[in-house]
């Protein structure tokens, strides 16, 4: 049977296992990298991640090591926070849903200790399919942290985003993809958060393809921002990406038809597994929604069907669900069943 034409795939993250949590170790951790890959690629996803388990700090569950895995090993951060910039931070507009920041910016930010190649390499070690791995972008680093240095986030989150992409030009990966959930809910900062995002993607190896993750947040099941997708139009077309990664499951229908403006050189992904719903979708559900989005968009603009965000907040037994769910709806589609 040829390859089908629109490739599964997931967008990053995975529950953590409860024998992981319970007794944490370098081999545990690798051995739960394991299942977790084997899962994807025995439901047959064609693009597996490795949970984005390598994040893991039994410390700092809340945020599944979205903002910290990044910020805490890079110089000029500080992860200690003082009660003075507690309060600060927490009178600001800042991160709505948490009051605590990572880090507080006291200098010019460094790579300092961050490795992402480390563990890039042992998700390429256990992988037995073609492997994405992923990582938080500059805007969110930059808009999480407390900065008593840089004094605006645009000059800070291009600091960052030098910093991402002398890490990604080392990256073993057949897609790296960056992740950037905080942008949705501020649309008008969409030009200097282009302008870095597009500096850690022009690092992305030759033989890797570039691919960016937008949503509107997933915390508790609950989305953190709000607006729509219309307004990021200018954001996505001004991308240096092999294609995109949308949220789409959870919102409108009618909204997909504003892609039909993304740049044709952009492969499209679409977000066909709600995840915030704890529901398992049903192979004729993705399937439709495949097709809604080809009459819409036209045939072949589709390259890669996913769920809307990471797993990380629902149990292992949906989001193994939602996984086989992806492959049979894509054959069910394509005919391969």
């Amino acid at each position: 049977m040829k390859s089908p034409r629109i490739q599964t795939t997931v967008v990053g993250s995975y529950p953590l296992p409860d024998w992981l949590a319970a007794a944490p170790s370098e081999q545990a951790l690798t051995d739960a990298m394991r299942v977790v890959l084997h899962t994807q690629e025995s439901a047959g996803i064609d693009l597996v991640c490795d949970g984005e388990l390598y994040r893991f700090d039994p410390n700092h569950p809340e945020t599944n090591g979205m903002i910290e895995y990044f910020t805490r090993p890079m110089s000029g951060i500080r992860s200690e926070i003082g009660f003075s910039e507690w309060l600060a931070y927490s009178r600001g507009a800042g991160m709505r849903f948490r009051a605590r920041p990572p880090g507080v910016v006291e200098g010019p930010v460094g790579a300092g200790t961050l490795n992402l190649s480390l563990a890039c390499a042992r998700a390429r070690q256990l992988a037995g399919r073609p492997l994405k791995f992923t990582l938080t972008g500059p805007h969110m680093l930059a808009k999480t942290l407390h900065d008593l240095h840089y004094g605006d986030p645009e000059p800070l989150a291009h600091a960052i985003a030098e910093v991402l992409a002398t890490q990604v030009k080392h990256l073993d990966a057949d897609v790296i993809q960056v992740d950037e959930a905080n942008l949705p809910g501020h649309p008008q900062e969409w030009k200097w958060a282009a302008a870095a995002m597009n500096k850690v993607l022009k690092a992305v190896p030759r033989k890797a393809k570039a691919a960016v993750h937008l949503c509107f947040g997933n915390y508790g099941g609950q989305s953190i921002q709000t607006g729509g997708w219309a307004r990021l139009m200018d954001y996505l077309n001004a991308l240096k990406a092999d294609h995109i990664v949308m949220e789409n499951a959870h919102r409108p229908p009618d909204e997909l038809a504003v892609f039909k403006e993304l740049r044709k050189e952009i492969g499209f992904g679409l977000g066909v597994v709600d995840i915030k719903r704890t529901e398992i979708e049903g192979a004729e559900a993705i399937a439709r929604a495949i097709e809604r989005a080809e009459k819409t968009l036209g045939r072949g603009r589709v390259k890669y069907i996913h769920p809307d965000c990471g797993f990380w907040m629902l149990k292992r037994n949906m989001a193994d669900g939602k996984i086989r769910a992806l492959v049979k709806g894509r054959d069910l589609y394509e005919g391969r069943r």
